[in-house]
Parts: C-alpha cells; structure tokens; sequence
C-alpha cells in the first residue's frame, strides 16, 4: 500500500510542479492557449497521443471490444495509429498550422467564422462544443472508481475529486505548456505501463502460446466460426469497421485533438511529430486492445449485470487485480496519466472556446487580453467542477442520460466539424450552407438516433456505427451541398503563404514597404 500511495504521490506532486515551473508561458491568451504556437514535434506528438486514449480507451473500450471481438481488436489500434494519427498528422497538420496562423484564429469556431465569414457559424460551433465536451469530459472519471477501488479501497468520490483538483492546480497555472509538458511526462508513463501489464498478463496465462490455446476454446455467441476470438477479423467484422471508423476517423474533427497543430512550430516539427506520434499510437492503443482481446480468459471472475451481460468497465480491472504490487501501482499512475492528459485538454479547450467565441464581442463587448485570461482561468475551474459533479451523480444514480450522451459526443462533435473543416482547408468552393448543413446532420442524426433510442425504436442499433456514418456523412455532404449553393470568397493563396502566387506577393510588398525602384522588364 505504502509503495502504491508514493507513486501516485510523486506523479501528482510532478505534475504541480510542472504547471508552477510553466506558468511564465501562460502571461497572455495565445501563450495560455495555444503556448505561443511553439512547442516542438515531442511535446506536440505525446500531447496529440495521450489526448486522444484517455482512461475510456484503456479501461472501458479496451474491455468491451476485446470482449466482443478478441484479439481482432488489435485493429482498432492499429486504426487509431494509421487513420486516426500519421494521416491526420501528413494532411491536416501543414495546412492547419498554417491557415490558423494566417487567419489569426487559436479556437476551431473562430477558424469556421473567419474562414466563412460567419459570426453565426463561430457562435453555432462553440456551442456545440460546449453541449458535448462537457459530459465527455465527465466520462473520462469513469475508469478510475474500479482500478482505485481495487489497488486501496477509496471511495470513487475521492479519486475524482482529487483528480479534478490537480488538473485544475497545474492548468490554471501553466496554461497549454503545463499541459503538453505534463502529456509528455504522462506518456512516458503510459509507454512503460502498457508494455509492463501486456507482459505480465500473458505470463499469468501461461505464455503467449498457451493464451492463444486457452482462448480458441471459447465458443462464440451467435457464430459458429471455431476460435474465433483469436482469427484475424473476429466473429463481427461489420461491426468492428464501425469502432476502428469512429475512433480513427473522429480525430479529425474533434476540437481538442485538431487544436495541436494550432500550436506546433512550423517547418519539419510536423513530419517528425507524424512520427513520433503514430509510434506512440501503435504501442498505447494498440497494446491495450491487444490486452483486451485476452479478457475472455476472465470470463468466470469478472462482474455481470443483473441481465447476465458482462460489466465491461470490470474486465480490465479483473484481469490486472492479481498483478504485483508495484505493477498495480503502475497501472494506476498510468490511468490517471491517460484521465488527466485528456481532461486537462476538453477543459482548456471548452473554456478557451466558451471565452473567445461566445463570451467576448457577444456577452462582454470590451474584453481586454487580461480580462479573457481571467475569464477562460474561471470558466477552467467551473468546467472541471462541472464534469466532476456529472460524473459523481451518474455514479450514484440510476440516471443513463448522461452516459449515452457521452457515447455519442465523438460522433456528434466530428459528424458536424470533420468535412466543414477539411474542405475548409482544401476547398475554395465551400460555402456557407454546406458548413450549416454539417453541423444539423452530424448534430441531429446522433442526437436522435439517441432519443429514438429511448422509446426504443433507434434509427440505428448501435450508437458507434451512427458516429461513423455522420462523419463519412459530413465529408460528402460539403462538397455536394457547395455545388448548388454559392461559395464563400475566399483566397486560399493568402491563407496559406506556402503557395507560390502568395510568396510573389509577399515579396512584392516587401520591395514596395523598401521604396525600392522598379526593375526595367526588359533588363
């Protein structure tokens, strides 16, 4: 026990420390938000990986889809890494870095409303990011209550509430560098962690060779394909396309996990960043959907519901409740690393966003850069507090609003920003209708997929799968919709400097601000 509580100690004393040590970075909005869009490709590429696999990842999702598809889980990882990391990094990074540097936009709505001159697209989308980052913030608490409960008996009051306050300490503080400096640290540990518990469980069954015997042996429901918890694509491939399409693809969209190229430097940090952060990708997420295709060999000790479901958020736990002392201690440095690395990211990013683009020229007609720092600080705390309070009732409650919610916050968020914002980046053509049509569809069909839900009769069964049509909705819904409808004027050559026809221009301006004289064309 003693060891278990100096390690969790240490790590949060680290992380205080570091926001104290960051806080010079955080003197004024950009640097407070977006760390002076200077942080280079590691810090970059750790804060973009251990926001993306957050305890959800690890405790809840690694437990249900290796429960339900075994070891073919393993693809959604590798999903996550290709789709959902090294492609968002080579196409989204450059060009974002530099588009929202031209624009001057540190928010996503800011950057729909400058690049489609909308205020009411601004205001639309930091709405929605409000509506579905707060009950996802909340559900980042969840993989806590059992692993702590498990390594020394608190209550999950206590856990969440300390977790929220030391995230609140060193963001408050440090701003976007405490946090990416605190993600990288944090990754570390989740790197260590992942490869140590995998390890070690397959140890406890004997091997790698006699796991895999053990778990071809398992029948699978509703299929009568032999072993199929260890073949390549698993007893439910349709289904499973569905997760690896929601979790990969959904990145690209999501405000919290686009805003790290805002902030990375510009030049080569990006490729490097690709890399570093896909490596990390393949070892987290992979290796935890690895270590979940195992969970079936933990079938007779897990919890079950009073309909003889399994409980999936008791797998994982189960599975790691017989490891030493020092690799549970390990474990639960490692979840609160991947809980705190993400929650420390939806809080900055919901209040930057509720400050900037719905608060100042909307409630606050005169916001001076102090006054925004104070504002986005108070609304950091308030927002922790918030998701804390959600997550403490839904735990002592019968409520289930709430958690369905929070299952369709990827699905909504993307289905409504992922095409407006690629074909904003790509697209001249875009125009203001497309992007207003986005956000109803992504919007509306997650949302009432879920309240069909309720009466029973959903649109579609199952909420994962209705992410992922919204968002491959949302990318062929802009460009259709821009073919009917007028385009927004807008020139790309001047928002991204990189082009040839900018670069002509810009040294033309140089030699007339010099009063150069003009070359003879003929010479």
């Amino acid at each position: 026990m003693l060891i278990k509580a100096l390690m969790v100690a240490i790590f949060a004393a680290t992380a205080i420390g570091v926001g104290i040590l960051c806080r010079k970075h955080a003197g004024n909005v950009s640097g407070f938000i977006l760390g002076g869009r200077n942080v280079g490709p590691w810090l970059s590429a750790f804060a973009f990986g251990t926001s993306y696999f957050s305890a959800v990842i690890f405790v809840g999702y690694a437990g249900q889809f290796g429960w339900k598809y075994g070891l073919a889980a393993t693809w959604i990882g590798i999903g996550n890494a290709i789709l959902g990391s090294l492609l968002a990094w080579w196409v989204l990074g450059p060009r974002t870095r530099e588009m929202t540097q031209r624009l001057q936009a540190s928010t996503m709505p800011e950057f729909f409303g400058k690049r489609f001159s909308s205020k009411g697209l601004r205001i639309a989308a930091a709405a929605i990011i409000f509506v579905f980052l707060i009950p996802y913030t909340a559900s980042v608490y969840n993989g806590l209550s059992r692993l702590f409960g498990m390594a020394f008996g608190l209550p999950y009051e206590v856990c969440v509430i300390g977790m929220a306050l030391i995230t609140c300490i060193y963001v408050v503080i440090g701003g976007y560098m405490a946090t990416v400096v605190n993600d990288f640290v944090q990754g570390i540990v989740m790197l260590f962690g992942i490869v140590a518990v995998i390890a070690a469980v397959i140890m406890g069954n004997g091997g790698f060779s006699e796991a895999l015997v053990s778990l071809s042996q398992i029948p699978t429901e509703n299929s009568a394909l032999e072993g199929a918890f260890i073949s390549m694509f698993g007893p439910d491939l349709p289904n499973l396309i569905g997760v690896i399409v929601l979790t990969s693809l959904g990145t690209w969209g999501l405000p919290q996990m686009v805003q790290k190229f805002y902030a990375i430097k510009s030049g080569p940090a990006i490729k490097q960043g690709a890399i570093i952060s896909t490596l990390f990708a393949v070892v987290v997420a992979g290796g935890s959907y690895f270590l979940g295709g195992f969970g079936r060999l933990y079938g007779d000790q897990i919890a079950y519901s009073a309909n003889g479901a399994p409980v999936y958020d008791s797998i994982i736990p189960t599975m790691l409740s017989g490891l030493p002392d020092i690799l549970v201690g390990l474990v639960i440095v490692l979840v609160l690393s991947a809980s705190m690395s993400t929650l420390s990211s939806l809080v900055l990013t919901s209040s930057s966003t509720l400050t900037l683009d719905l608060l100042k020229g909307n409630v606050v007609k005169d916001m001076s850069e102090k006054s925004q720092l104070l504002w986005m600080r108070g609304l950091l705390v308030l927002f922790v507090v918030i998701s804390a309070a959600i997550a403490l009732v839904q735990y002592n409650s019968s409520i289930t609003f709430i958690a369905q919610l929070m299952s369709i916050s990827w699905g909504a968020l993307a289905g409504a920003f992922l095409g407006p914002f690629f074909w904003g980046l790509y697209s001249k053509r875009v125009s203001k209708a497309a992007v207003w049509a986005s956000f109803i569809v992504g919007v509306g069909l997650t949302s009432g997929n879920m309240i069909a839900g309720f009466f029973g009769t959903p649109l579609i069964a199952s909420p994962i799968n209705c992410g992922a049509l919204a968002m491959v909705l949302s990318m062929a819904i802009v460009p259709l919709v821009s073919l009917v409808t007028k385009p927004v004027d807008f020139d790309m050559d001047i928002a991204l400097p990189s082009r040839k026809g900018a670069i002509d221009r810009e040294i033309e301006a140089e030699m007339r601000d010099e009063h150069m004289p003009e070359m003879d064309p003929t010479a």
